[in-house]
C-alpha cells in the first residue's frame, strides 16, 4: 500500500511544473493549429506557481488539503485564460477528497484522480467527444477506477490511466470541435489532437513515473 505524503505532493507539483516547461513548445504548436498558440504558456505558468507556492509550506504542519488547495488558488492567479477555471476546480476538488487526512494511500488517491477529472467536466460543462481535456481526463479516471476496484495497486491504476487517457487524446484528432474556439473551424479541425487533452496526458504521465518509479 503506498503512503503518499504532502512532501510527495510538494515534489509531483514539481515533476508537473518542468513537464510542462518542456512541452510548452509543442503543446504551443499543438493550440496553434485549432486555437490562439497560448495553452502551453498557461500551462506553463500555472504549474510552475502551482509549485512554487506549495514548496513553501511546511510539511510538518500542512496536509494534502492545504496542498491542493494552495496550488488551485495559486494557479488561478497565474492563469485567466480558460484552463485556469478548470484546473483551479479539478485542484479544489481534489483538496475536497483529501479532507481529514494527513496521508494519503491507495484508495485515496485513487477517489482523488476521480476527482480531479470530475472537477474538469463540471466546470467545463464537457462531454466525451466534444474534443476537450474531457477526452483524455475522464477516461482516464474510469480506467484509474476499475483497476482499482479489480484490486489493482496505484502504479497498476495510474498505468492504467495513462494508457486510457493517451487513447482519448489520440481520438481527439478524429473530432469536430464542440466547445471554444477550435469549434469555429469545423471540418478544418479534424486532424489535429486537442491541445488541453495533450497537456492533460503530461500530467498524467507525471502521476504514473512519480508513483511507479
Amino acid at each position: 500500500m503506498t503512503t503518499v505524503t504532502v512532501e510527495d505532493l510538494k515534489a509531483l507539483f514539481t515533476r508537473i511544473a518542468e513537464a510542462m516547461t518542456r512541452e510548452k513548445d509543442r503543446l504551443c504548436e499543438l493550440d496553434g493549429l485549432i486555437g490562439d498558440a497560448d495553452h502551453g504558456i498557461a500551462m506553463e505558468l500555472g504549474f510552475a506557481a502551482a509549485a512554487k507556492a506549495v514548496s513553501g509550506l511546511d510539511a510538518t504542519t500542512a496536509d494534502p488539503t492545504l496542498v491542493f488547495n494552495t496550488a488551485a488558488k495559486s494557479f488561478l492567479n497565474a492563469v485567466g485564460a480558460s484552463s485556469g477555471p478548470l484546473y483551479a476546480t479539478a485542484l479544489m476538488r481534489a483538496g475536497a477528497s483529501a479532507k481529514g487526512k494527513s496521508s494519503l494511500n491507495d484508495d485515496d488517491m485513487v477517489e482523488i484522480f476521480t476527482a480531479f477529472a470530475k472537477g474538469i467536466q463540471d466546470r467545463g460543462k464537457a462531454e466525451v467527444g466534444e474534443k476537450t481535456m474531457v477526452d483524455a481526463w475522464a477516461p482516464a479516471a474510469i480506467a484509474c477506477r476499475a483497476a482499482r476496484d479489480r484490486g489493482q495497486p496505484l502504479a497498476a491504476c495510474l498505468t492504467a490511466a495513462l494508457e486510457a487517457g493517451k487513447a482519448g487524446a489520440d481520438a481527439t484528432k478524429e473530432m469536430i470541435a464542440a466547445k471554444g474556439r477550435s469549434s469555429r473551424l469545423g471540418d478544418r479541425a479534424l486532424g489535429h489532437m486537442d491541445p488541453g487533452a495533450a497537456s492533460a496526458v503530461v500530467i498524467i504521465a507525471c502521476l504514473h513515473i512519480h508513483f511507479t518509479s
